[in-house]
């Protein structure tokens, strides 16, 4: 029998990786044509209203672990409440499952969501202007859909995204290193290229379970967590944490929930046989001075008093412990698959939540800068609510965000993304459209969170690829 913990990290990922949601929109659908079939193996779902306004948005979904079955339904936007209003107002919807489903599927979808795209122009009708959006995977794939298809898009929303999948694999290998060094140096866990997947992961989960029986234990969680940044807020119906043992206490939510998981030994084979070996890499990493820069290092300062250890002796465990490196040939799969250029052929709107610890909000941070060097910064705008979570927005947020850019795509100019002026948008369009659901209930609880767009500046991304 599954463990709670277990049971509620099989809840936490499920939507992290976009596969909670199950009922469908709560609307009447004689107001809109359902199109449905596969194409070159990769099912498909197209709904478009009797009086289509003219404008498709392409929808791209998270990642699906095959562990816990297909999704029931094809999903069109990150909230089903905005599925219905976009279907309300006119907007055509149109979403591939990509072929196998499951996944880091991200080469499968940029030919897919191009598939589908040509089967809509042929069947159904040229748009006036077609917005690519997707949530957490489904960002990145949408950035590179534009990137990789110049003159196809006029608008990408990119929500809660990854745009550096590899500098997330080495920040994951880095937290995940720091708990094998400094919880059991001496045990044969494989972190990378594992021999038995699901041994590894076993052993590496009873040392972190045993671990957060301590101050001391729970004091090197931290350490590991703040190696990636992981805020200290995970809990999307509660306000940010002030307290420092609540702090911890979030951030080893997600370094448990999350990374251990999701990134641990069993999650290895799918992304290491999909990009010809390991991708990951932590040769030359000073981990001191990626501690030094860390915006978590006065948590990890304070749990260290706490538990009585020796943080400069855990430092220099970490030094001395022997490196993992990276197959050239899987580098270069996610680079080219995985990793965002920032040249932004059309508009670009990003969206995160301040206490994003599964996809940091450094990613955003990462991705702006590439638009600088490479691409034309007037078309990106960069957007923040103040809420913990991954990919914890309502549906009121998420349709304000797709009218600003549907309205860059129309006129040639971004209106206002002021946060006030987008948080009064979005508390206009009522109470039915704020319901978060909460990540860590392991009964997938939602709840009316009122919309709150801020001003923030993330912490830079731990491990940037480039």
């Amino acid at each position: 029998m599954p463990s709670p913990h277990r049971t509620l990290v099989t809840v936490l990922v499920a939507f992290l990786l976009g596969a909670l949601f199950t009922a469908a929109p709560a609307s009447a659908e004689e107001g809109w044509r359902t199109h449905e079939g596969t194409i070159d193996g990769a099912d498909y779902l197209v709904k478009v209203p009797k009086r289509w306004n003219g404008t498709l948005v392409l929808y791209s979904h998270g990642l699906y672990v095959e562990e816990w079955g297909k999704p029931e339904r094809i999903w069109l936007a990150t909230r089903p409440e905005t599925e219905t209003w976009l279907l309300d107002h006119g907007y055509a919807l149109a979403a591939s499952n990509y072929k196998g489903v499951f996944g880091h599927a991200i080469e499968e979808a940029l030919t897919d969501q191009i598939a589908l795209l040509d089967w809509f122009q042929a069947t159904v009708g040229r748009p006036r202007r077609t917005l690519t959006s997707g949530m957490s995977m489904g960002a990145v794939i949408s950035v590179k859909l534009a990137e990789n298809n110049p003159g196809r898009f006029d608008g990408v929303l990119a929500q809660c995204g990854e745009y550096d999948t590899k500098g997330t694999w080495n920040s994951a290998l880095d937290i995940l290193f720091a708990l094998k060094t400094l919880l059991a140096p001496d045990a044969d866990i494989d972190l990378v290229r594992p021999r038995d997947p699901e041994a590894a992961q076993a052993a590496l989960e009873a040392v972190v379970t045993e671990a957060q029986k301590t101050e001391a234990g729970r004091a090197r969680i931290a350490l590991a967590g703040a190696l990636g940044t992981i805020p200290g807020w995970a809990l999307a119906h509660e306000p940010e944490p002030t307290a420092p043992a609540d702090r911890l206490a979030q951030q080893a939510l997600w370094v448990t929930g999350v990374y251990l998981y999701g990134y641990g030994p069993a999650a290895r084979p799918e992304i290491e046989g999909r990009a010809g070996g390991n991708p990951s890499s932590n040769t030359g990493i000073d981990y001191r001075r990626q501690l030094a820069r860390s915006s978590g290092l006065d948590l990890v300062r304070h749990a260290y008093r706490a538990g009585g250890v020796d943080l400069g002796a855990d430092l220099d465990r970490l030094a001395a412990a022997p490196r993992i490196s990276a197959d050239p040939r899987a580098e270069a799969y996610l680079h080219r698959y995985a990793v965002a250029r920032g040249t932004t052929p059309a508009p670009v709107l990003t969206a995160h939540t301040t206490g994003d610890g599964g996809a940091v909000a450094g990613q955003a941070r990462w991705y702006g800068d590439q638009v600088r060097r490479n691409g034309d910064p007037g078309r990106l705008r960069q957007t923040y609510v103040s809420r913990g979570g991954h990919c914890s927005f309502n549906a009121a947020e998420e349709i304000v965000l797709l009218r600003t850019l549907s309205s860059r795509a129309e006129t040639g100019r971004w209106p206002s993304t002021d946060p006030r002026r987008l948080t009064t948008a979005a508390t206009d369009l009522g109470p039915a459209y704020r319901l978060v659901l909460e990540l860590f209930d392991p009964l997938g609880k939602e709840k009316a969170m009122p919309p709150l767009f801020t001003r923030f500046i993330p912490p830079a991304q731990p491990r940037p690829s480039r």
